[in-house]
């Protein structure tokens, strides 16, 4: 959350971060997935040295750290590694669109572990996240079921299949948006809920 958990937790009704494996209601913690006690470490660990094998072999403009990131339920990949500048990553991202390095690397994982029931989403720049199947940002939903909403939009920017947003995007129980960033996100809410009379 950006280092400002309190205060995001106190100003909105439902956060949902990790694509709702970790739940929040009027700032108090409702759920919490965890990956590793869903899959083991065995399984883990197997998955982890292929995927850094994998790595080790791709030759990409620059390498830097952190390349497996651990979150609450998901494990997040980056080929360029986490810690790469903002250029490095900007230089990453325009390479990837051409190399379609995200892309293959899935793929692979697929073909090697197809009996993990893992999910993969390539999203934002430099990485992509594998989590247990079902556990995409539609897990969020489970949370908002019982509590009356007649409507709940959703906003994404990688709503394309294999992106991060897609399966929430056309989820049925979701009015999809699609945004190019937060300023069109802000616009396109400010039309929607703010501009009633017009």
């Amino acid at each position: 959350m950006g280092g400002h958990e309190e205060e995001t937790l106190n100003k909105f009704d439902y956060v949902f971060s990790e694509n709702g494996l970790v739940a929040y209601k009027h700032g108090k913690l409702i759920a919490k997935e965890d990956i590793i006690k869903y899959m083991g470490d065995d399984k883990l660990q197997m998955f982890i040295n292929y995927a850094l094998g994998y790595m080790s072999k791709l030759r990409i403009p620059v390498k830097r750290g952190t390349f497996i990131e651990f979150r609450n339920g998901m494990i997040n990949v980056c080929p360029v590694g986490r810690s790469c500048s903002q250029a490095e990553r900007d230089q990453f991202a325009e390479y990837d669109k051409v190399h379609h390095i995200r892309e293959a690397f899935v793929e692979d994982l697929r073909k090697q572990f197809p009996d993990l029931g893992l999910s993969y989403s390539i999203g934002g720049q430099i990485s992509f996240d594998v989590f247990p199947d079902g556990w995409d940002k539609r897990y969020c939903l489970r949370h908002l079921e019982n509590e009356g909403f007649k409507t709940i939009h959703f906003f994404g920017d990688k709503t394309m299949p294999g992106g991060n947003d897609h399966e929430i995007y056309e989820d049925p129980r979701t009015i999809g948006h699609k945004v190019t960033s937060p300023e069109d996100t802000r616009k396109q809410c400010h039309a929607m809920f703010f501009n009633l009379n017009k």
